[in-house]
């Protein structure tokens, strides 16, 4: 079982290179940008942690991000090796028409506000408390706040793009660090579930949206294909399995271990480096680890100076 002082030690070597752009490196030359995992088996005490650690100019990663960490770091890196809960999540809603979509948000959504979750996990149980969990432990959303991030609006007013599925697949650019996708329900609906075959899942819209595109996708797929010389990858939704007419909310989370050992099903018994269960999407009951990432000035941080012995 690994401990949180080994994570707080390894996450010094996580490839930071692969979370930041070069354009926010070369904003604040004099900064050194510095990751760190957070991790609490209650989840928004993890996400509240990283959220302080990351401050005003930092960031808690996303799961492009952390994919994208992935796709430039080795196999050994601490990356690999652990799972994540990523500052990304899926909503279903209808619009305005009545239609029903999945709305995934990135950089943080409706969820990615701790006392949010903590709203959804202290509400009573009645059917009519809008702020509950749904019987399938999804956290429950308005209606407003549906139609709130179709228009690209959060709770607390902040904004941010939002892209239709078919835009989206053939390449947005320069993505900023929060943006939402809206991928037709009944896509969704049809995408695979379970233990899929890499091929299957370099076109299939629900793992184009969560990885952060077509292009990221491919990359992320390959890189993960070739670890262990596996078959298929574990995507796990239930978008065919739920009342659509719910408005809903599930986090997004990056399964990982030790190795690669488990890549096609094997059930590990550790809920630190146990099995790699590939990309899912859970309500936020579960322990929570998060990446966070916020600029240090080196010429104030003791960390980095020389010690005499």
């Amino acid at each position: 079982m690994n401990t949180r002082r080994e994570l707080i030690r390894a996450a010094a070597t996580i490839g930071i290179g692969g979370l930041v752009t070069p354009r926010v490196l070369s904003r604040e030359p004099e900064l050194r940008m510095v990751a760190r995992i957070f991790f609490d088996s209650y989840n928004t005490l993890a996400l509240r942690q990283a959220l302080g650690y990351a401050g005003d100019d930092g960031f808690v990663a996303s799961l492009p991000q952390l994919l994208h960490a992935r796709v430039n770091a080795d196999y050994d890196n601490i990356v690999w090796n652990t799972w994540f809960s990523a500052q990304s999540e899926e909503n279903v809603v209808a619009t305005p028409q009545g239609n029903h979509v999945v709305v995934t948000v990135h950089g943080g959504g409706i969820f990615g506000n701790p006392a949010r979750i903590e709203r959804a996990l202290r509400a009573d149980l009645s059917r009519h408390n809008v702020h509950g969990l749904t019987g399938q432990y999804a956290a429950r959303i308005t209606k407003a706040e549906g139609r709130d991030l179709l228009r690209g609006r959060l709770p607390d007013g902040t904004e941010f793009p939002v892209h239709d599925f078919e835009e989206f697949r053939q390449g947005v650019a320069a993505l900023p660090r929060r943006y939402g996708i809206v991928l037709d329900y009944r896509t969704a609906k049809d995408s695979p579930t379970g233990h899929v075959p890499f091929e299957a899942l370099r076109g299939d819209p629900v793992t184009i949206c969560r990885a952060g595109g077509a292009e990221a996708t491919a990359d992320y797929l390959e890189k993960a294909r070739l670890r262990n010389d596996t078959g298929k990858m574990r995507v796990w939704h239930r978008h065919n399995a739920i009342d659509p007419d719910e408005p809903q909310t599930r986090l997004l989370n990056l399964g990982g271990n030790r190795g690669g050992v488990g890549s096609e099903g094997h059930e590990g018994l550790s809920w630190g480096y146990g099995e790699d269960w590939g990309i899912s999407a859970s309500g936020p009951v579960d322990m929570g680890r998060y990446v966070a990432v916020a600029p240090r000035d080196p010429s104030t941080d003791v960390r980095h100076l020389d010690f005499e012995i």
